[in-house]
C-alpha cells in the first residue's frame, strides 16, 4: 500500500459516501485490512453502515485456494510425516487478515480447528508499515505538534507489534498460558468464573499452524451483526478485560468483537497472540481516573491525570489544564455513549493534557485502542447506555478503598 493508496483508503472511509470496496481493502494487504477493523466500531465517528460493512473485515476476507491451504499445511506442519487427522476439511470455517482456519478431527475423535497463516502476509505488511511511518515521519517534521498531539508514527508501532506477534502462532500459545495463569492467581481477587480459553494442542503447533479444540458458539461480532449480544455480556467483558488492564498490568492486546466468543454463560477469547503489558504509572493512574469519572469527580480526574503525566506541570500550566477539563467535561455528567462515546472523550483529554505540556507513556496508545474496541460494541448494542455509571461496581470492586496497594 503505498501513500495515494493510503489517502485513498481514508477517503473511502471518510469521505466518501459509498460503501468501501471489501475486495480492494483486501488486496491492498494486512495493513490496510488492520485500518478498515479498527473503523469498525466507530458509529461515533462513521455512518453505522458504514460500521457494520466495514466489520466484515473480521472474518471475511478472502481465502487462499485449496491447493495453497494444503501446501501452507504441509511447510508449517511440525507433527512429521504421519498426520495426527482423521478428517480436515479443504474449505476453510472462517478468514481472516493473518490466516484461516479450517474444521478437522483428530485421529482419537477430539473435534478440532486448524490455523494457518497466510506467508505472503508478514513481508507486505512490514513494507507497508515502513513506507507509512516514512510518510507519518516527515509530516510531524513540517508540522511538529501533531507528534505531540496524535503522534501516527507510535500509532503504527502498536499496529506492528500486535500484528507481527499475531503472525507467529507459538505466541497465541505463550500468550494464552500467560492469561489463563494469571487468571487461576487472581482468582480469589476477581469473578473470572465465565472466562474460558480454547485447549490449543501445544505438540501440533508451530509457527504458521495451529491445532486447537473446536469450540461452538458465535463471536460477538456476529452477536452485534444479528442484533443479539446481550449488554450484560459486553459489560461483563468491559470488566474481566479492565482487571486484567488496571489491576495486573497485563492484558489480552487485541481483544477485538471477533476475538471473543459467547459458549452459553461463557465468555471465550482467542487469537491471544498478543500480550500487552502497561507500567504501573499510567495503569495505576488510569484506574484512579476512571474511579472518579464513575462519580464524575472532575478535580479527582484532573489529579489522576497529573500523576500519570511523565511531566508535571508547573501550577499555571496545571490551573490552565483543569480549567479547560472543566470545560470540556460539562456535556459529559451521566451523557450515553451515543451523546459522547468514551473513546471519543479520552482522545480530547489526552489530546488536551499533551498540549498543556503533559507527557504520557507510549502504553496508553494500546490501552486507548482498548477501549475503543470496548465501547465500540457498546455503540452497537446499547447506544443509551451510561457507560460509566454501570461500570460503577467494577470500580468498587477492584478499589474498594478509591485507590490501589
Amino acid at each position: 500500500m503505498n501513500r495515494l493508496q493510503f489517502a485513498q483508503l481514508m477517503w473511502s472511509i471518510y469521505g466518501s459516501k459509498k460503501l468501501p470496496d471489501l475486495d480492494w481493502i483486501q488486496d491492498l494487504g494486512l495493513l490496510a485490512v488492520k485500518l478498515g477493523q479498527m473503523h469498525a466500531l466507530r458509529i461515533d465517528f462513521l455512518d453505522p453502515a458504514k460500521c457494520l460493512h466495514l466489520s466484515q473485515l473480521y472474518r471475511k476476507n478472502a481465502a487462499v485456494p485449496k491447493e495453497n491451504f494444503q501446501a501452507l499445511l504441509q511447510r508449517g506442519a511440525v507433527w512429521g510425516s504421519e498426520s495426527p487427522f482423521d478428517h480436515l476439511e479443504d474449505q476453510p470455517l472462517a478468514t481472516a487478515s493473518i490466516g484461516q482456519v479450517h474444521r478437522g478431527r483428530l485421529r482419537d475423535g477430539s473435534e478440532v480447528i486448524v490455523k494457518v497463516v497466510k506467508t505472503d502476509a508478514r513481508d507486505q505488511f512490514i513494507r507497508d508499515v515502513a513506507a507509512l511511518k516514512s510518510m507519518f515521519t516527515w509530516f510531524t517534521r513540517l508540522y511538529p505538534p501533531l507528534k505531540r498531539v496524535g503522534d501516527p508514527v507510535a500509532m503504527l508501532g502498536d499496529i506492528e507489534t500486535y500484528t507481527l506477534s499475531e503472525l507467529d502462532l507459538r505466541r497465541e500459545l505463550a500468550g494464552q498460558q500467560t492469561l489463563k495463569r494469571l487468571r487461576d492467581e487472581h482468582a480469589d481477587r476477581f469473578d473470572f468464573a465465565n472466562l474460558t480459553f480454547p485447549h490449543i494442542y501445544s505438540e501440533y503447533t508451530g509457527e504458521s499452524v495451529m491445532v486447537a479444540e473446536c469450540i461452538q458458539g458465535p463471536t460477538f461480532d456476529e452477536l452485534l451483526e444479528e442484533g443479539k449480544l446481550p449488554y450484560e455480556k459486553v459489560v461483563e467483558l468491559f470488566r474481566m478485560h479492565g482487571y486484567y488492564m488496571f489491576c495486573i498490568g497485563t492484558f489480552h492486546g487485541d481483544l477485538h468483537p471477533g476475538n471473543a466468543m459467547l459458549v452459553g454463560e461463557k465468555i471465550c477469547w482467542v487469537d491471544t497472540g498478543f500480550v500487552g503489558t502497561v507500567g504501573k504509572q499510567l495503569r495505576v493512574g488510569l484506574l484512579r481516573f476512571f474511579s472518579a469519572l464513575t462519580t464524575y469527580d472532575y478535580p479527582r480526574c484532573v489529579e489522576a491525570l497529573h500523576g500519570m503525566s511523565l511531566v508535571p506541570l508547573d501550577e499555571e500550566a496545571l490551573q490552565q489544564f483543569k480549567t479547560r477539563f472543566e470545560k470540556l467535561y460539562e456535556p459529559f455528567t451521566d451523557s450515553t455513549v451515543s451523546e459522547i462515546s468514551l473513546t471519543r472523550q479520552m482522545m480530547e483529554t489526552i489530546k488536551l493534557g499533551v498540549l498543556c505540556g503533559m507527557q504520557f507513556d507510549k502504553d496508553i496508545f494500546a490501552i486507548i485502542r482498548s477501549l475503543m474496541y470496548m465501547d465500540g460494541m457498546v455503540l452497537r448494542c446499547n447506544p443509551d447506555a451510561v457507560l460509566m455509571r454501570d461500570m460503577r461496581g467494577f470500580i468498587d470492586q477492584v478499589m474498594p478503598s478509591g485507590d490501589l496497594d
